[in-house]
């Protein structure tokens, strides 16, 4: 920005002497505010920063998990050896992002159209990739000229800072940024814009110059990466209390001890993963109607704050795992849920039958940590149940992309066409979980647990009646959400359960047969 001062001896910032400098405002604040009046008027041009500015993201960073998540370790490794903005080159060029789905700074597009509709000539000036930039360009149509980094040039800091003053001059532009990283080039502008500007880098641009412009509309971030963990999703995790309920378990207070803390263990690993998935799925996300909404999809929260939870969270649950006496069982989970999110899911057939596996392991786990193991008979009964739930999952996937006229499922393996089979896999699962539910219930309860244990064969048409409306849902299309979800909040499926309850209670109390 204009200085109120200046020392042409100078010269930390790298332009070159006499270039002016951020200093605190002074007495001549009076005549740096006209000097910006009559900036103003002559509409000196907009330039303004891509990542975290125009876009709530870092493509950057994207396209580094991207090409993590390409599992290409040639790719990787020729990424990563490069020079910085050879690196930049390298990666813009190995996952090149869709300019369309990335969550652009919607208050910004509408201050840029605005100057522009009045004659003003915008500028994309980023540290991005030049490649990067002009596709964002070109898709926007709001930018008269392009600065961005090249393959030997790396466009950041005081080095945009030098590019910007040698194309218009020392205060011939304003600047739009949004970060610490911009102060170099605020020392050179006429007037700022700030863009959810930290409030200590704020404050230390509203008292070295004019501010043309700002915009805070970031929500808070914790509140923004505790949405992304999906807590709301750990009711998947009551699994592991299931042992303590069928070995008639109810009463034993070391049995719950261990219980709760396998219900920790798979809740944070598995918010973990939520947080490694999401980061992983970005594109395939923005492209969803409800997914789009996730916080880094939607850029509400910060990329690297979210790689930076998912380990510590991984590592908070593999330390509770330990304690619980089920280390191995737990990072079993977290690997099969990674396999997944990285490639697993997109593989027909296999991403269902690992699906089923995860929830089957969350059961397999709190027997251990219980000490209550669970039956063969009530391993079956579980796969094929979580094999009919995660088939669930995806024929409503399938039914959504069909009704929006998409010809896959984003992400997924599945088109249109393979509806009616995945229909026929799940619902012959359904079957078979009650069929081994029946047989459960005719060898392995007897009267040393409950008196009545004939009563118990009520269970069966329950279960399978619960199954058969969670598929009748399905196919009349209300199933827009994880089906353990969908289920938590459905009345009918609380009275099935409580009737399930009051079969089990009358059982154990040896109530006559009606």
């Amino acid at each position: 920005m204009i200085p109120a001062n200046s020392d042409p001896s100078d010269s930390g910032d790298g332009i070159g002497d006499g270039m002016p400098r951020f200093f605190a405002r002074s007495a001549d604040a009076d005549i740096v505010a006209a000097s910006f009046e009559a900036a103003s008027a002559e509409l000196l041009p907009l330039c303004v920063d891509l990542d975290g500015t125009l876009v709530r993201t870092d493509t950057l960073m994207e396209g580094m998990i991207a090409l993590l998540g390409s599992m290409d370790p040639s790719a990787i490794f020729g990424a990563f050896a490069a020079s910085r903005s050879g690196f930049k080159a390298r990666v813009a060029d190995l996952a090149p992002c869709d300019p369309a789905l990335l969550p652009y700074n919607e208050p910004l597009l509408d201050y840029i159209r605005a100057e522009r509709a009045k004659g003003r000539r915008i500028v994309l000036a980023t540290a991005a990739n030049e490649a990067v930039a002009e596709r964002v360009a070109a898709h926007l149509g709001l930018f008269d000229e392009v600065v961005a980094s090249t393959t030997g040039h790396n466009l950041k800091g005081a080095a945009k800072a030098e590019a910007l003053v040698a194309r218009f001059g020392a205060a011939g532009f304003v600047y739009a940024g949004d970060a610490r990283a911009d102060l170099a080039v605020w020392r050179h502008a006429a007037a700022a814009i700030l863009v959810n500007v930290p409030r200590g880098v704020a404050s230390k641009v509203r008292t070295s110059g004019p501010v043309e412009h700002a915009i805070d509309d970031r929500p808070p971030r914790a509140a923004a990466l505790l949405r992304a963990m999906r807590p709301h999703q750990w009711v998947k995790n009551l699994l592991v209390f299931v042992p303590i309920f069928t070995a008639n378990a109810m009463g034993n207070p070391h049995s719950w001890a261990g219980g709760i803390m396998a219900f920790a263990a798979f809740s944070v690993v598995a918010s973990s993963i939520y947080l490694a998935n999401d980061l992983l799925d970005l594109a395939a996300d923005r492209a969803h109607p409800h997914k789009r909404h996730r916080p880094f999809a939607a850029g509400t929260a910060p990329l690297p704050a979210g790689i930076g939870l998912s380990l510590v969270l991984l590592a908070a649950g593999a330390a509770i795992a330990w304690q619980a006496g089920i280390l191995a069982i737990v990072l079993s989970y977290a690997a099969m849920s990674l396999g997944y999110s990285l490639w697993l899911k997109r593989q027909p057939l296999v991403d269902v039958f690992l699906l089923a596996g995860l929830y089957t392991v969350r059961l397999i786990g709190g027997g251990e940590a219980t000490g209550h193991s669970l039956s063969l008979w009530l391993l079956a009964f579980a796969s094929f149940l979580f094999l009919s739930l995660a088939l669930i999952k995806r024929v409503a996937e399938v039914i959504d992309s069909a009704h929006r006229s998409a010809r896959v499922v984003s992400g997924r393996g599945y088109g249109p066409g393979d509806l009616m089979i995945l229909e026929l896999f799940g619902v012959c699962s359904t079957f078979a979980s009650s069929l081994v539910l029946a047989l459960y219930v005719q060898y392995e309860t007897t009267g040393d647990r409950y008196a009545s244990p004939a009563l118990l064969w009520g269970i069966v048409p329950l279960a399978l009646l619960w199954s058969c409306r969670m598929w009748l849902s399905t196919t009349r299309g209300y199933m827009h959400h994880d089906p353990i979800m969908y289920a938590a909040r459905d009345w009918v499926t609380w009275a099935i359960v409580g009737a399930m309850v009051a079969v089990v209670l009358a059982a154990r109390a040896g109530m006559p047969l009606p």
